[in-house]
């Protein structure tokens, strides 16, 4: 295991921080609910240096700060606020204080259709698929998903696009005082997570969506997002994460995640683990649901790599879906293009009111239309370097295949920072493969694994001469750089930068901003 040396440049660095200390303390609290971070001055001034040869990004998929003083303050004040609350990894199995909230608010989430999703990997790259179908169709979309990458905003989208920072605030301030009612009414105040929800479902009723995509924030029976009752439910690959809290078996974290099935329902069920698909096909049993499922009623016919992305054959409910495009990487995303089909298809009807699949050229038109942050997202050319928010076993195995598959890197740098919660082993361990060196750090989030005991567990997976160690991401990443550009011979290196949402969001910073 080896340690970089200080740069000679650490002064003007550290210069760059103190210049930098009036950035929000508490960006990443607000990002995750938990309690204010360290200053993220730092990810500002690593930025100053690592921006070169920056991939710009497209849209406003994932908004900065805004640039009116004014409203970043009365945002910071917001963030505050939530940050002030229950972060999202402190449970209550209960959805008493969000129903409540529901209720003095005037029951907004069902003011619309909505299709919810639930599963352990893809859920928001379902979810963003499913919303640009909806939209290609001419459907006015409200789109709820979490964590986000960098800006509380994201969560809450209209039209494909993340809220206004100005109409985030005024949600806020909107339903203010029906929190402030339910909170001294309630054994224990309403969670970060809970009035996210709250804000998510009032602003989709007041747009007013004619669709709402709502990605559930961690199981299903007692997610607060579980009081809408979904004509579609979508279900993505189950697998082992937050065992401590859903079960420690693919069956057990089935039985809470099909709590999301509702009454007469469609359930749209990805390739799942025997145990697992046994539960939802018994809940659908229950429920009188109909099911769809992958490899049966639809799926991939037939999946070629293309110049950025990969061209589909899919399959649906209505018939087949011809020379699809899809501008992202992976196995995985051609899976969960299929499963975001169905469920379009499902949501209109198609297999049981309707007959004959939907419009092609409309269907390739939302396909093309796709975009995921931090999904196998190339962010930095020569070397090209790409992000990816794997943070369990499962997703890495999936980001690793991608990678493989779509890039074929003579040699490739890890950049790896994860949470302490988390199965960081098994992660590293799916990594290792295509991996030639890791260089572990920590992000900014509070959650982050000490830097010590991730090299600890990354030497017994790579062994002590692939593990390098920086504790901060701006070095880490630039010391990868370095890896990569330091023969000629790999010309074809790369740099990856994975194991967190929250990695992914301070890497963002650093490669993106400005």
């Amino acid at each position: 295991m080896t340690e970089q040396p200080d740069r000679s440049e650490a002064d003007d660095f550290d210069g760059i921080v103190e210049a930098e200390t009036n950035l929000p303390q508490d960006l990443e609290a607000a990002r995750s609910g938990d309690a204010p971070t360290p200053d993220l001055a730092v990810i500002e001034a690593g930025s100053r240096t690592l921006r070169t040869h920056g991939v710009q990004p497209q849209g406003e998929a994932v908004p900065g700060r805004p640039a009116d003083p004014e409203v970043d303050a009365a945002l910071r004040a917001v963030e505050t606020e939530l940050a002030g609350r229950w972060g999202e990894t402190k449970l209550e199995p209960s959805v008493t204080r969000i129903a409540a909230l529901m209720d003095v608010l005037g029951e907004p989430q069902r003011a619309y259709p909505t299709i919810h999703i639930t599963g352990t990997n893809g859920k928001t790259s379902t979810a963003r698929m499913i919303e640009a179908l909806l939209g290609a169709f001419e459907l006015r979309t409200g789109r709820y998903t979490s964590p986000h990458i960098q800006s509380i905003t994201e969560r809450i989208s209209l039209d494909g696009l993340p809220i206004p920072a100005e109409r985030f605030i005024e949600t806020y301030e909107d339903i203010k005082p029906y929190v402030e009612m339910v909170d001294a009414k309630e054994e224990f105040r309403l969670s970060f997570f809970e009035v996210l929800t709250g804000m998510a479902y009032a602003a989709f009723a007041d747009a007013p969506v004619d669709a709402a995509v709502v990605e559930v924030g961690m199981g299903g029976t007692w997610d607060a997002t579980n009081v809408i009752d979904a004509g579609v439910a979508v279900v993505t690959p189950i697998d082992l994460d937050h065992t401590d809290r859903l079960g420690n078996t693919t069956a057990e974290i089935a039985t809470e995640k099909s709590g999301i099935i509702k009454q007469d329902a469609t359930v749209i069920l990805a390739q799942q683990p025997v145990d697992a698909a046994q539960v939802m096909l018994k809940k659908a049993v229950e429920t009188d649901a109909t099911v769809a499922r992958e490899g049966m009623e639809f799926g991939i016919v037939a999946r070629e790599v293309a110049v950025g992305g990969q061209l589909l054959t899919l399959r649906g409910l209505g018939g087949e879906y011809e020379d699809v495009f899809l501008p992202l990487y992976g196995a995985h995303q051609a899976h969960n293009a299929a499963v975001a089909l169905a469920a379009v298809e499902a949501f209109f009807g198609v297999g049981s009111q309707q007959p004959g699949p939907l419009d092609i050229d409309t269907v390739r038109k939302a396909f093309a239309s796709v975009v995921s942050p931090g999904r196998l997202e190339v962010v930095r050319r020569s070397p090209t370097v790409v992000l990816d928010a794997a943070h369990n076993p499962a997703g890495a195995r999936a980001t690793a295949d991608g990678l493989t598959e779509a890039f074929g890197f003579s040699r490739l740098i890890g950049v790896v920072a994860a949470s302490a919660d988390k199965d960081v082993k098994g992660l590293l361990e799916a990594f290792e493969p295509v991996l030639a060196e890791v260089v572990v750090t920590a992000n900014a989030s509070m959650r982050s694994m000490d830097v010590d005991e991730l090299a600890a567990l990354a030497v017994e997976v790579f062994g002590d001469e692939r593990v390098v160690v920086e504790p901060r991401l701006d070095d880490a990443i630039e010391a990868a750089i370095t890896l990569a550009e330091e023969e000629d011979e790999y010309a074809g290196a790369g740099v990856l930068v994975t194991g967190s949402v929250f990695t992914v969001g301070d890497a963002r910073l650093l490669l993106k901003r400005g």
